[in-house]
């Protein structure tokens, strides 16, 4: 499903009926801070993510380094 040029616009004009030429600038600033607050926590939970399955997979090679009397 996609838009067509007309719903865009109804959108644009719904917006501004809504919320005032001087208030569009500061919701399109407040979601360009959520967009960038979202990626970067997606990152760095994709990143603990990639740590976490490496150290599973080098404690699956290496069984006899991680015994469970040692924890």
């Amino acid at each position: 499903m996609s838009l067509g040029i007309t719903e865009i616009t109804l959108i644009l004009v719904v917006i501004l009926l809504l919320f005032g030429g001087k208030r569009i600038p500061e919701l399109a600033r407040a979601l360009g801070k959520a967009s960038y607050e979202y990626k970067k926590a997606k990152s760095i939970i994709k990143k603990e993510a990639d740590e976490i399955k490496d150290a599973i997979e080098e404690a699956q090679e290496k069984p006899e380094e991680y015994s469970p009397k040692d924890v």
